[in-house]
């Protein structure tokens, strides 16, 4: 299949923008920005076979550049927060810009997802394309010259596959997410998506939401997802401490499945379209944001407003505040080592 490229306008710099659209034989179709390397639009079946998509973002550069709570884009170089913005690596302490409250959170002032990445287009049955960018040592206050591809790849079943690739040569830290904000029904809230977390274990946060250092299981609480809930069951139980501290879910769950393999860590059903989404990753962990901090300001698509818990996201990733908690599976990444992480979107309909 080909790959359509169109502008997207010019950066307030001069640089300009494009926008892909990826296509499959099935009719599924992925719209990706070199800006960011935002998902743009991504379109999905119901059970009569209609397209929908799936996922909030803006019609226009402009509307992401007014400042949108990362729609779609790639996540980086540290996706999540990181307390007080501050770490300590091989002996030598590091800064990184506060964004959030008193935390660093998602790569700082300018991460990955305001940055213009370099595109390969890769054409054929299953459309890829290939991002990449050279973060320069101290960027942002993170060490190292890090070099980083991340590869996008509309498979013919319906799956959009994240492919992620890094090196350096100074040891850094590096967890790299994308941050999709999903409704399957293309409209309305999702309180009534069905979830199922194939997660045992939740990361309780504090009150500036960084992770107390516990691996919490979830049986007994609102956080368990080991069965089917749908998203509003019980996101307003006040009684339940990190559900007020998270305003919802805002939080990070630690997979059942400890292995590095590509496995099942999420599957979402919308009743009303029958439209179902599968997640697979490689990531020890993924965050699940019920989008409880969108307040319906925010102009999208085709002048929709996208209103509090409008949206969820699960974003796979390495868990918050690791640098800071040595008992967390480890986001250093060395001159000798190849960082690669991948995670699917599988979408299908009942």
């Amino acid at each position: 299949m080909s790959i359509e490229r169109q502008s997207f306008g010019k950066l307030p710099d001069g640089q300009e923008t494009s926008l892909y659209t990826l296509k499959n034989t099935a009719g599924m179709k992925a719209i990706i920005t070199d800006f960011g390397g935002i998902i743009v639009s991504l379109t999905a079946p119901d059970r009569d076979g209609n397209f929908t998509d799936v996922v909030h973002g803006c019609d226009t550069l402009e509307g992401y550049l007014k400042g949108v709570p990362y729609f779609g884009a790639i996540i980086g170089r540290y996706g999540n927060r990181i307390a007080k913005g501050s770490f300590e690596l091989d002996g030598i302490t590091y800064s990184l810009p506060i964004n959030n409250g008193v935390n660093a959170l998602h790569g700082g002032l300018k991460g990955f997802d305001k940055k213009l990445w370099n595109v390969t287009a890769i054409e054929g049955e299953e459309p890829a394309l290939k991002l990449s960018y050279l973060a320069a040592d101290m960027e942002e206050g993170y060490p190292g010259n890090l070099s980083i591809e991340v590869v996008y790849t509309l498979q013919a079943d319906n799956t959009l596959r994240i492919d992620y690739k890094a090196t350096t040569d100074k040891a850094t830290v590096l967890n790299v997410t994308n941050h999709s904000y999903f409704n399957l029904s293309g409209a309305a809230d999702v309180l009534d998506h069905e979830v199922i977390l194939h997660a045992d274990k939740f990361l309780p946060v504090d009150a500036t939401v960084i992770p107390t250092g516990e691996l919490r299981p979830v049986v007994g609480t609102p956080f368990d997802f080991t069965e089917k809930h749908t998203i509003g069951e019980r996101i307003n139980d006040t009684s339940y401490e990190q559900i007020v501290l998270g305003s919802g879910y805002d939080h990070c769950y630690v997979l059942t499945d400890t292995s590095s393999d590509l496995r099942l860590a999420a599957e979402v059903y919308e009743p009303k379209t029958g439209r179902i989404m599968e997640v697979f990753t490689t990531e020890p962990g993924m965050q699940f944001y019920s989008a409880n901090h969108l307040k319906g300001d925010i102009i999208g698509k085709g002048g929709a407003t996208y209103a509090r818990r409008s949206a969820f996201c699960v974003e796979t990733q390495h868990f918050p505040d690791s640098p800071n908690k040595p008992h967390f599976p480890t986001t250093v990444l060395r001159p000798d080592e190849v960082y690669q992480s991948t995670t699917s979107y599988k979408f299908s309909a009942k």
